[in-house]
């Protein structure tokens, strides 16, 4: 099989690269012909060691474009990526090939639809976020730090400054999921979309075709397998980006209400803030992958208090890999992964004093403890490997693949003679 990896970016800056990338080298690893078309680089070095062909761009995302009105453009429809990757699918054999999009809303933009329709090639869609549906990815408004119910592209929508930074900005993206829609028509196009949670499912499938086919792949988690720590003296952790949506402010007054010290591993736009109005608090700042989890396996739980509804949450399943219960907010996704109870608790979203109320729940060693193990006992029973993701993605490929093999068998041979009706093919052949 020949596996064509689409992405924004050809190095792991975030989540979506790094599936991406993972998958690629997996893939690759098991025999499959890859490539990785992408905008940004520079291309991770582990691609080419691997065999796996790369075409990318060398364009800017909105961090490092030196014109934002340049990138605006681009954002808006990257003509150059539209042409180069119409060039690379005329180069695949259609009866090998699929084309698996990771991600094109920081760099590729909406304009690769129109090569992919015009290449008739299999595709196939992985939502890690929400810009299929919604022009901020994220069915969250910003501004008032609460998740957003109304209809993508409605005048209620349209009218609502939902973005993180303007509203001339919200417009911007407006603009970009008109074409989207419109032009690119890429909610047609994606027949099978893959998601990495029941809640991402349930919120995007209303504003899809309903034709369309979900698959449920979860994105594979790089943890190995350790026994579990005891729990005592062990802190309250938060990972993650410290900023509003990610519920950082919550967890800070929560842990005063409760009376125990919060800590903190990362960094944000509200880090700041949080330190000098919570200077109880433990600010350890960015932290890299084994830094995190050796602080998960000490951890006497991981705080997880997100008011956006997530994708599929990575530190809430390493907390679980690491034999660490998890208090998580029930409007996220992360709640997918915590039995109620047993292997954490779920807490009322944005609410301190419900979370305070667990927090001091697992103040008790033992239930810290007892919880650990349960988390640590139910994930690896059956954990997130790579191998499970490539187990399961082969699965999705071979009937996308086998979808498009039936419906090319169907259509009409060019220049073929089409069937007479009965009595003009009688009269010729007498």
């Amino acid at each position: 099989m020949h596996v064509v990896l689409v992405a924004d970016h050809a190095f792991v800056n975030g989540g979506q690269a790094k599936v991406a990338i993972d998958s690629a080298l997996g893939l690759a690893g098991r025999g499959h012909r890859v490539t990785l078309f992408a905008a940004v680089g520079p291309a991770d070095p582990r691609l080419a060691q691997a065999g796996i062909r790369v075409v990318c761009l060398d364009q800017h995302d909105i961090a490092t474009a030196p014109s934002k009105l340049a990138f605006a453009v681009q954002a808006i429809w990257n003509r150059t990526a539209a042409r180069r990757l119409a060039a690379e699918l005329e180069r695949v054999d259609p009866r090998e090939t699929i084309v698996h999009v990771h991600a094109f809303a920081k760099a590729l933009s909406p304009s690769i639809g129109t090569a992919l329709r015009a290449s008739g090639l299999p595709l196939l869609y992985t939502m890690h976020e929400f810009f299929l549906v919604c022009p901020n990815g994220g069915f969250y408004e910003y501004p008032a730090a609460r998740i957003c119910h109304r209809t993508p592209m409605s005048r209620d929508c349209l009218t609502t400054n939902c973005d993180a930074r303007s509203y001339p900005r919200k417009l911007l993206r407006v603009v970009r999921h008109l074409g989207l829609e419109t032009v690119a028509r890429l909610p047609d196009l994606f027949r099978h979309v893959i998601t990495i949670s029941d809640l991402q499912e349930r919120a995007a499938a209303p504003h899809l075709p309903r034709a369309t086919t979900f698959h449920r792949v979860p994105n594979p988690i790089p943890v190995p397998e350790a026994p579990p720590r005891p729990k005592a003296g062990g802190a309250f952790l938060f990972v993650g980006r410290i900023s509003t949506e990610k519920g950082a402010p919550i967890f800070a007054e929560a842990a005063r209400r409760a009376g125990i010290r919060p800590v903190f591993a990362g960094d944000g736009e509200r880090a700041g803030m949080l330190a000098a109005r919570y200077p109880e608090a433990v600010m350890l700042g960015w932290q890299d992958s084994a830094s995190v989890q050796a602080l998960l396996r000490e951890a006497r739980a991981l705080v997880f208090p997100s008011v956006w509804y997530e994708g599929q949450p990575l530190t809430v399943h390493e907390a679980l890999a690491c034999g660490t219960g998890v208090i998580v907010s029930d409007a996220c996704a992360g709640r997918e992964a915590v039995e109620d109870g047993e292997t954490g608790f779920w807490f009322r979203s944005g609410d301190p004093d419900a979370l305070a109320a667990h927090l001091r729940r697992l103040a008790d060693d033992e239930l810290a403890e007892r919880m650990g193990r349960a988390a640590h006992d139910r994930y690896w029973s059956s954990p997130l490997t790579l191998d499970a993701h490539l187990d399961r993605l082969m699965l999705v490929y071979d009937a996308v693949m086998r979808e498009a093999a039936t419906a090319r068998a169907a259509r009409p041979v060019p220049g073929a003679a089409l069937p007479l009706p009965f009595g003009k093919r009688g009269a010729a052949e007498g």
